[in-house]
C-alpha cells in the first residue's frame, strides 16, 4: 500500500525510490508490527479479561499451571492482526506470494479461533471437534499446495532441494502438493502442541521466521541465488516484509507472554503462526531447512506421538506426560528452566539451517 503511495511520490521527489528496496521495507514491517502489538497488547489483554476469556488449566498436568488458570487468551489475535497490517502496508501487494501466505495464516487463524471459541466462551471443553479441525486444516493447505503448484514458473519452483549438498534437486512433480500439504498441516500443528509453557513457541517462531526471511532474500535475487547454489524464485524475496512482521510482531507478543504470561495465544496464534512458516519455507524451497530449524517442534510432536503409540501398543507410558516439556517439568525442571533452554536449542538448530547458504 505504501509502495504504491512512494512509486507516486516519486515524480515529485526522488528520495522516495529508497522505499523500493527489500531491506529498508523489511525492516519497517519489523518496526511497526512491533510498536502495533506493543500498543495494541494492554488493550486486548484487559479486553480479554473483561469479557472473562480466560485459560482452562487441566488438573492432571504439572501443578504448577494451576495459578495460571483464568489468565486470558486468544492473543493470537494481537499477532495476526499486527502481522496483516504491516504486511499491508510495506509489501507489494501484486505479488502472490504476499497474498498467499497472507490467507493461509488468517484461514489457519480462523481455525484456531473457533476452537478457542467453544473452549473459552462457549465453555465447550472439546472445542472444536479434531476431525473438523483436521478437515479445515487440509483443505485450506491443499489449496495453498494447488496454487502454488498451478502457478509455479520455474522448474525449481517444484523440486525438493537438498542442503548442504548443492548438486542436489530432486524434480516432485505432482509431489509437490503431498509435500506442501504435509508441511503447511505439520507445522502448524507443531507449534500448536509446543505452546504450552509462557514464551515457549513465540520466540523458536520469531528465530526461525527470521531465518526464513533471510532465506526468501536471496532466493529472490538473482546474484546472491547463483552465488549460493540456491534455487532462484523470482518475486519470493518480498516475502521479507511478512517474515519481519511476523518477528515484530512475536517479539511485542513475547512482551507480553514471557513469565509469568499475562497472555496467551491461544490456537488462534499457533496454528497460523505454524502454518505460516511451513508455507514461507515451502515457497523458498527450504523444507528439510525448515525441519532443522524447527526442531523443537518437532521434538515435541514426535514425544506425543511416541506417547500415544506406546501407550496404545504396550500400556506404558514413555515420558511422564507430553508433549516433552512437560515431562521435564515433571521432572523437576522450573518452567523458566525448560523454557530458556528450548530457546537456546532454536537458536543453535537455525544457526545450523543458516549455515547451509554456504556449506554446499
Amino acid at each position: 500500500m505504501l509502495l504504491l503511495l512512494a512509486e507516486y511520490l516519486q515524480q515529485y521527489y526522488k528520495g522516495f525510490a529508497v522505499f523500493q528496496y527489500l531491506t529498508l521495507r523489511g525492516i519497517f514491517g519489523v518496526l511497526t508490527a512491533l510498536v502495533m502489538s506493543l500498543w495494541l497488547g494492554p488493550k486486548m489483554i484487559r479486553t480479554l479479561r473483561n469479557l472473562q476469556i480466560g485459560q482452562s488449566v487441566r488438573n492432571d498436568g504439572p501443578q504448577s499451571h494451576l495459578s495460571k488458570s483464568g489468565t486470558p487468551t486468544m492473543g493470537g489475535a494481537l499477532i495476526l492482526a499486527s502481522i496483516t497490517i504491516s504486511t499491508l502496508l510495506w509489501a507489494d501487494l501484486s505479488n502472490r506470494y504476499v497474498w498467499i501466505v497472507l490467507l493461509v495464516t488468517v484461514f489457519f487463524g480462523a481455525i484456531g479461533w473457533v476452537d478457542d471459541y467453544r473452549k473459552v466462551v462457549e465453555k465447550n471443553s472439546r472445542g472444536l471437534p479434531g476431525r473438523w479441525k483436521y478437515f479445515w486444516q487440509s483443505v485450506f493447505g491443499l489449496a495453498a499446495a494447488f496454487v502454488l503448484y498451478f502457478t509455479a514458473q520455474t522448474p525449481a519452483e517444484t523440486a525438493l532441494i537438498v542442503p548442504f549438498l548443492k548438486d542436489i534437486s530432486i524434480p516432485l512433480g505432482a509431489g509437490f502438493i503431498v509435500l506442501t500439504y504435509l508441511v503447511i498441516v505439520g507445522t502448524s500443528n507443531a507449534v500448536n502442541l509446543t505452546d504450552g509453557l509462557d514464551g515457549l513457541a513465540i520466540l523458536p517462531t520469531v528465530l526461525v521466521g527470521g531465518a526464513l526471511g533471510i532465506f526468501a532474500y536471496v532466493s529472490g535475487h538473482v546474484s546472491f541465488a547463483q552465488y549460493l547454489f540456491i534455487p532462484y524464485v523470482p518475486g519470493v524475496g518480498e516475502l521479507i516484509i511478512f517474515c519481519g512482521a511476523l518477528v515484530g510482531a512475536g517479539l511485542g507478543f513475547l512482551w507480553f507472554n514471557t513469565y509469568p504470561a499475562q497472555v496467551f495465544m491461544g490456537d488462534v496464534g499457533a496454528l497460523a503462526l505454524g502454518a505460516a512458516l511451513g508455507t514461507v519455507a515451502v515457497m523458498v524451497r527450504q523444507e528439510i531447512v525448515l525441519f532443522i530449524m524447527g526442531g523443537v517442534f518437532v521434538v515435541e510432536t514426535l514425544s506425543v506421538v511416541i506417547q500415544v503409540a506406546s501407550f496404545k501398543l504396550t500400556g506404558k507410558r514413555v515420558f511422564r506426560m507430553a508433549p516433552i516439556h512437560h515431562h521435564f517439568e515433571l521432572k523437576g525442571w522450573p518452567e523458566p528452566r525448560v523454557i530458556v533452554r528450548f530457546w537456546i536449542i532454536t537458536v543453535v538448530l537455525v544457526l545450523v539451517g543458516l549455515a547451509t547458504l554456504k556449506l554446499r
